[in-house]
């Protein structure tokens, strides 16, 4: 085994407990597992089976990788990527909290939760995949695909933990394999298409070094079966976007009628338009409507 270690330093304020509750949302802990000061995460990385290890201090998170065999290649520079996004390190929340400091609607929803921060995937891929299975259907049923779905094609690590599966890995599977798991035919092709794409280099998750996110979006949009909400989900849980508009979300067209306290909720075209003038921080925004839906102590685990 690898091993490789940092110290990453926490802003003032940092919410560990929701970290820990949105890496909790699998009850049997098949490729995550919690404590209340910590998280381990299997992910499998350029063929390589590795575990996130993370311990919480006061101020930093202690974290390590545990990578089966010898590692090959350079997995430093990803590795720590993947620890910024499942810590939610990516997207800095003070700039919408000074943007909406004085808004008389948003404002008293940050008060609330001062600090909240978006939790990603620990890669483009996951946050695809897992937007692809989870939509449409409810909570509980979209975990349990997932958790078939990493069984199905990922790969355990030496410590017992499963990783979660790269594109590689998906692309073998048969659209049977899915549907005899009680994946919709609709879910399985989808998956299996961005799969294939990805593995045979008819489709790049990379972003450029601009980090313009146009090209991506417009490469997404073009696989069948992808839609807007499906590339706007995978910005905010897999690229850390800052400006996500999440108007065809169900949740946040909810949280925005209960915020206007409106008996019916609000159609796309006017939750986009009102999303607009929190660019370019609407991410954020989308963040805290979903909180808005949760009581203060229970905090939204997947929206």
């Amino acid at each position: 085994m690898t091993l490789l270690h940092w110290t990453l330093p926490l802003p003032a304020g940092y919410r560990r407990d929701d970290v820990i509750a949105f890496h909790g949302r699998d009850g049997e802990a098949v490729a995550e597992q919690v404590t209340a000061t910590g998280l381990r995460k299997g992910i499998l990385l350029r063929g390589s089976a590795v575990v996130l290890d993370v311990a919480f201090t006061d101020d930093a998170a202690v974290c390590r990788a545990e990578i089966d065999g010898s590692a090959s290649g350079d997995l430093q520079t990803p590795l720590h990527g993947a620890l910024l996004s499942i810590l939610g390190l990516r997207i800095d929340p003070q700039p919408f909290a000074q943007l909406a400091a004085a808004d008389p609607l948003l404002a008293p929803l940050i008060r609330v939760n001062p600090g909240l921060r978006i939790v990603q995937s620990a890669s483009p891929f996951e946050a695809l995949t897992w937007a692809i299975i989870g939509q449409q259907i409810n909570l509980p049923f979209a975990i349990a695909l997932r958790r078939t779905f990493i069984l199905q094609a990922g790969r355990r690590h030496g410590s017992g933990l499963w990783c979660y599966p790269e594109a590689r890995d998906v692309a073998r599977l048969s659209v049977e394999d899915l549907t005899s798991r009680k994946f919709s035919r609709a879910k399985a092709d989808t998956v299996l298409r961005l799969a294939r794409l990805v593995d045979e280099g008819g489709l790049s998750l990379e972003l450029p070094p601009s980090g313009d996110v146009a090209a991506v979006s417009q490469a997404l949009l073009a696989v069948k079966g992808i839609g807007p909400w499906t590339v706007n989900y995978a910005l905010l849980r897999g690229y850390g976007y800052a400006d996500c508009s999440l108007h065809g979300d169900v949740a946040i067209r909810a949280a925005l009628q209960k915020l206007l306290g409106e008996d019916v909720k609000p159609d796309m075209a006017r939750t986009e338009r009102w999303l607009r003038q929190y660019a370019p921080h609407r991410t954020m925004a989308a963040a805290h409507l979903w909180a808005s839906l949760h009581p203060k102590n229970n905090p939204p685990a997947v929206e």
